[in-house]
């Protein structure tokens, strides 16, 4: 078979002199790339990575705060470097979100410098998109063509949930960035067995622990199996430079870990998502073992079988909930996965090409069989995990058996990856029946038109052949291309977000549709459709695709106020801003959702008790009667969160003493008690 390397320079190719400056070489080798590459390469690259960053950037501001949890802890962060340090909920540090900080970093800074404005606050998610994009890029460039380069950006950038998450502030947006980045430094060190590059892999994932935990494992042992088998160095090497990779990591991702759980805690904030007050027990419960078999304390449903997060098993990633969102192209980077193996089967065992596949390959699968088949919380937007493995299976995957065109068994399947391709996808879109209805029948045709060229492609001429390519190409991308249209489109906040339209037994984002509730023929977990205009819950106009409504589990709006934020009449605002500065929280609330859109709103610390659903024990209820009784807290907000339905939850026992013992005072469609005027009968 053909291999593929980079051609050498000619021999007496004139090498330019290096200029005066560094700065000049820099200037110079940025714009003009590879020195054996055509000059339109990398302008073309520059220009396709500000493509990306100007599409991701439309309407960006029409999600306003996005998800108010982490909005609201991105402006305690921009207030307070010691809230940016735990990634707490307020800048008086009551409580920190369920997850580490890192990803809430770059939005803080953002903050500060620009305000705190919803552009500021996603904007680093773009940015991040344009980084990923190129990250991927420069691993396809190493091994193939700038051709399969572009192809792999496209695929990246036009997927649906990367649309969705890649201009949204959950961590998801970072985690897939450095988990890319780990994957590259891998193949770099690959390579030439260079431990500088295996070292920074392990710092990247360490850095994605900081983002999200134990997720960000997924991929390890794929990665450490692939550098110790196949890195062209002795076997006592590769396991020491593993072992040096693994310190990198645990340096990393362990030093914020260390500080926190050596900080005295009646000093620091409670650590969200843990019943114990313990970031180790939040790491290893709630946001570890706890997702795999479902049993997660304090969460909001149940999983296993049919549970709270839909049907586990092997064909999760296609179900109609979680298809329109990542798996368009899954089939076909799949099929090229495994006829890529089979070309590089004879090669020896250091190959550089097959390794790569192996890296990104093994990454995809690994991830797709945990999230298939984890029991506990699962949301579809997880599966952006999943977009930056599957391109550059399906740029280099392309690239390669156009090469081996020539033999008959490679065009043959050519041809099953775009028929598997175009029927996977009218399947998508005949999901959505009201969705350009038309759409389904272009795909389908024109995706088993470019498969019938691509049968006999070995003996058309290169301009027939490549116009096949050209037409699968399109016909591969209409349907992800419209769905990701689409997501950019609209509006999205709460914590369960979807892209594209409303489909058939799922929540897709469509109009009608939203996070949970689903549009019609939709399904999932019900709750009100939130379609106000967020001037005062979101920070700007716009369509919002979520649920969403005043309070929550036990308050008005359903789920509202626990998986959206609420809505803030300026009545309200004008009650919590009189005398704020007397406080250190004008207000309390149950649920992070519901405390977030008020501080928001204020721009003044508001405490949530019991964490995001409500029923982490902190504060007790003997901790927030000295809050009181030292005049710290002006208000309690009624409703919201999950905790008060049980008699023995500690935000039920707050409630429940508040509403015996504080003067209630209604605003609108919103119930507050003031803490600083007790009842008559009161016995505090």
């Amino acid at each position: 078979m053909t291999t593929t390397t980079v051609p050498a320079p000619p021999a007496g190719t004139p090498t330019a002199p290096a200029p005066d400056e560094p700065g000049q070489n820099f200037v110079r080798r940025l714009w003009r790339g590879r020195p054996e590459d055509p000059r339109w390469v990398r302008p073309a690259f520059l220009a396709t990575l500000l493509t990306i960053g100007a599409l991701y950037t439309y309407n960006l501001t029409a999600s306003g705060y996005a998800n108010s949890f982490y909005s609201a802890a991105v402006q305690a962060g921009s207030q307070s470097w010691k809230a940016f340090f735990f990634g707490s909920l307020d800048a008086a540090n009551a409580i920190t979100v369920d997850k580490p900080p890192a990803s809430l970093w770059p939005m803080a800074l953002s903050v500060r410098l620009f305000g705190l404005n919803s552009f500021a606050i996603l904007f680093p998610q773009v940015l991040m998109a344009v980084a990923t994009a190129g990250v991927l890029y420069a691993s396809v460039r190493r091994r193939f063509s700038a051709g399969a380069g572009f192809v792999t950006m496209a695929v990246f950038a036009l997927t649906p949930v990367a649309a969705l998450m890649f201009r949204f502030n959950n961590p998801d947006a970072a985690l897939a960035l450095l988990m890319a980045t780990a994957v590259y430094c891998t193949q770099r060190a690959l390579a030439k067995a260079q431990t500088k590059w295996l070292v920074w892999a392990g710092t990247a994932i360490g850095l994605a622990f900081l983002v999200k935990t134990l997720q960000a494992f997924l991929i390890l042992p794929v990665l450490a199996l692939v550098y110790v088998v196949l890195a062209p160095t002795t076997l006592r090497k590769r396991i020491g430079q593993v072992l040096l990779a693994g310190l990198a990591m645990v340096v990393a991702g362990g030093w914020w870990v260390a500080i926190v759980e050596l900080w005295p805690a009646s000093s620091r904030p409670y650590i969200g998502g843990s019943q114990n007050n313990s970031f180790l027990e939040l790491t290893f419960g709630y946001n570890g073992l706890g997702r795999i078999n479902g049993e997660e304390t304090g969460s909001v449903g149940g999983g296993g079988q049919g549970g709270g997060w839909g049907e586990t098993g092997w064909d999760r990633m296609f179900s109609s909930t979680i298809g329109g969102q990542i798996s368009w192209l899954i089939p076909a980077a799949l099929i090229l996965l495994v006829a890529a193996l089979v070309l590089t089967r004879k090669l020896q065992r250091t190959d550089a090409t097959r390794a790569t596949f192996l890296l990104w390959g093994g990454s995809l699968l690994i991830t797709m069989v945990i999230f298939s088949f984890m029991q506990g919380i699962f949301h579809e937007y997880y599966t952006v995990a999943l977009a930056p493995y599957i391109a550059p299976l399906i740029g280099m995957g392309a690239a390669l058996l156009w090469q081996e065109r020539g033999r008959t068994w490679v065009s043959l399947t050519l041809a099953a990856t775009m028929t598997a391709t175009a029927a996977w996808g009218y399947v998508l879109l005949d999901r959505s029946s009201d969705y350009y209805p038309w759409l389904k029948w272009l795909v389908l045709a024109g995706g088993l038109v470019a498969a019938l060229g691509l049968a006999f492609v070995g003996r058309l001429g290169r301009q027939l052949a490549l116009a096949f390519v050209a037409l699968g190409f399109v016909a591969g991308l209409a349907g992800p291309t419209a769905y990701t249209l689409t997501t950019l489109g609209e509006g999205h906040t709460g914590s369960i977000v979807t892209a594209g339209p409303s489909v058939q037994g799922g929540m897709g984002g469509g109009p009608g549709g939203g996070g949970m509730g689903g549009g019609p023929g939709g399904g999932g977990m019900p709750g009100p459709q939130n379609q106000q205009n967020g001037q005062n819950q979101q920070g700007g106009p716009g369509r919002q695709n979520g649920t969403g409504a005043a309070g929550g589990m036990g308050g008005a709006g359903g789920m509202g106020g626990l998986l959206n934020g609420a809505s803030v009449s300026d009545e309200a605002k004008e009650l919590l801003e009189e005398n704020s500065g007397d406080y250190t929280w004008v207000a309390a609330a149950i649920g992070a959702q519901n405390a977030a859109s008020y501080q928001l709103s204020t721009g003044d610390p508001v405490m949530s008790i019991g964490g995001f659903n409500g029923t982490d024990p902190s504060p007790t209820l003997a901790e927030f009667k000295k809050y009181v009784a030292d005049g710290r807290i002006h208000y309690f907000i009624a409703g919201g969160g999950m905790g008060g339905g049980s008699d023995s939850g500690t935000s039920s026992q707050i409630t429940s003493w508040v509403e015996e013992n504080f003067k209630e005072v209604t605003v609108g469609s919103a119930t507050f008690y003031d803490l600083t005027q007790p009842t008559s009968s009161s016995s505090s």
